[in-house]
């Protein structure tokens, strides 16, 4: 792969080749990241040869990904996912330029599908037969929905509390399944341990530096879509900051490639029971784990593994991070299938709450371009749905029961 230069860590800057050490720095454990010969593909890359690519899914940024294009990959195809201009939900927030990435849409129901390719499809390439990985579930179902059929097992750990609608999707895709009983970052710590013991392929996130690679087309994507345009602020809920890192060095590789000339601003949005990230920006402090405690599984973490570079992507854009409550996101959930059609998971409308709390507070004004990306489906987490969802109403079999019912609702009754 002439495109890739090899990996580098974030914390101590040693290099090395790409198939040499894939996880951690061995030097000093930093987050890993993949170099690209820009030079040379700034040669080869233009709006116009992407113009002319046919190929709808994040496959068509096989030159800015770490693997061989010509090789093996899942049968999944995730991305493009659409890009909605959000004006009602822009006038209830008072933004006039407002737009949902929905990557909900992806095959698995999440962003995290983006991830889960690429890794796989590196396993793939090296003839892996086992792959395992820890989540708190987007990223085990992800994982499995890429491995279906490719011959390669998912072997995936998962919380115990783990909604049942992610477990169902695991083990109908075909992953071996643990449940631990723990949180998030027991199941995480267990599958280290059991990659290092039993020679396992690692996904996880925040360690497999590849995850990172994938997460970054959502911003090659957005680009595309706004026409090569950059957004002023784009906004995404926040857990162990992989999702935000790789949405930054998206960005970041799209301006060393030549193909945009500016950058927007990061807003990091975190639950206010699992804030590890934004309470160690807002203080300069280093990151400290939390006894993490909301109703978005799928940002619950005590320790992000990712924190450090989720917060240079912060600084590096000047942008800031916003705490919410639980009570917040179960608004925003009603507000973004009312306003928009768009049924978020819970860890998704977080992102909608923290922007709606910075709208009011000034900190986004009302005519910057604005993203918010919604990052899994509400399908995936149907009792956090029920808690946003009003109770149905009761209503007899007998139309003397149903016009008595109308009568009190005169919104019901048509012109």
């Amino acid at each position: 792969m002439s495109n890739v230069l090899g990996l580098r860590c974030h914390s101590c800057k040693r290099e090395y080749p790409l198939r040499g050490s894939d996880y951690l720095c061995p030097y000093c454990d930093g987050n890993l990241s993949v170099d690209y010969d820009f030079r040379l593909l700034r040669k080869t890359l233009s709006r116009e040869a992407f113009a002319r690519n046919g190929d709808l899914s994040l496959w068509r940024y096989c030159a800015l990904l770490p693997i061989d294009p010509a090789g093996r990959r899942p049968f999944a195809r995730p991305g493009w996912t659409p890009l909605l201009k959000a004006e009602r939900l822009g006038r209830a927030l008072g933004l006039l330029d407002l737009h949902l990435k929905d990557d909900g849409r992806n095959p698995s129901a999440s962003l995290k599908d983006r991830a889960s390719a690429v890794v796989l499809a590196d396993a793939m390439q090296k003839g892996i037969s086992l792959i395992a990985g820890a989540s708190t579930g987007n990223a085990a179902s992800s994982l499995a929905c890429m491995a279906a059929g490719t011959g390669v097992k998912p072997l995936v750990f998962v919380p115990a509390a783990a909604p049942p609608a992610k477990i169902a999707q695991l083990l109908l895709y075909g992953a071996e399944v643990l449940a631990v009983r723990g949180g998030y970052d027991q199941a995480f710590d267990l599958c280290l341990d059991a990659c290092e013991e039993f020679g396992w392929y690692n996904r996880n996130t925040g360690f497999n530096p590849f995850t990172r690679e994938g997460k970054k087309t959502c911003s090659f994507e957005i680009i595309e879509q706004f026409g090569w345009r950059v957004p002023d602020v784009v906004v995404v809920s926040v857990g162990d900051g992989n999702i935000l890192s790789g949405l930054w060095k998206g960005f970041l590789d799209f301006k060393s490639a030549g193909l945009i000339d500016s950058l927007p601003r990061m807003v990091a949005v975190q639950a206010k029971g699992s804030a590890a990230i934004a309470r160690a920006f807002s203080s300069g402090k280093p990151i400290r784990p939390v006894k993490a405690n909301t109703i978005a599984d799928s940002i619950s973490v005590n320790k992000p593994r990712d924190g450090d570079m989720a917060r240079r992507a912060l600084r590096q854009s000047r942008g800031f991070a916003v705490v919410v409550s639980d009570e917040e996101i179960l608004d925003a959930m009603r507000l973004c299938a009312r306003s928009e059609g768009v049924f978020a998971e819970p860890a998704a409308a977080a992102a909608v709450a923290g922007l709606k709390r910075a709208a009011a507070e000034g900190r986004i004004r009302p005519r910057n371009r604005v993203v918010a990306v919604i990052t899994g489906s509400g399908l995936k987490d149907v009792a956090g749905a029920m808690r946003a969802a009003p109770k149905p109403r009761s209503v007899a079999p007998a139309m003397s029961a149903l016009r008595a019912l109308v009568k009190k609702n005169r919104s019901w009754v048509t012109p």
